[in-house]
């Protein structure tokens, strides 16, 4: 499976970690980073402590992965463009569908122009830094 399909999800309520893991084509691992690093991505325990993942869970999974994986978003990044996805939509629970437009896409990691002038600008600013820092010392 590419990672531009869509993977069927099974009509169930609740799904573990595995499940969720098969049917995203991800490791376990990443799914528990994930939830720390995604506020939005908070699945219900059961009684024994485990995880239990809604369908709106695995959704929001597939387009984390898409932003990381296929967009070259950094976490961050990702996770700007969902919250920005979110008060665009003006829904709390999912993001918009893909043809609607993102309010500001962020920088994404593979932007060579971007890196570019980010560089360039920062080395602008220590220039003017060391500036007034000499300024100050004498």
């Amino acid at each position: 499976m590419s990672q531009s399909e869509q993977p069927n999800i099974p009509n169930k309520l609740y799904f573990r970690i595995n499940d969720v893991a098969e049917i995203c084509g991800i490791q376990p691992y990443i799914l528990r980073y994930w939830e720390s690093e995604f506020p939005m991505l908070r699945p219900e325990r059961d009684e024994k402590g485990e995880r239990r993942y809604r369908k709106s869970d695995i959704e929001l999974i597939l387009q984390i992965k898409k932003l990381v994986y296929e967009q070259k978003f950094t976490l961050a990044g990702a996770r700007q463009q969902l919250k920005a996805m979110r008060r665009g939509s003006g829904a709390a629970a999912t993001p918009p569908p893909e043809s609607a437009p993102a309010p500001q896409e962020p920088p994404r990691v593979a932007d060579a122009e971007w890196v570019r002038e980010m560089t360039q600008t920062i080395g602008q600013l220590r220039e003017e830094l060391t500036a007034v820092y000499r300024l100050l010392s004498s």
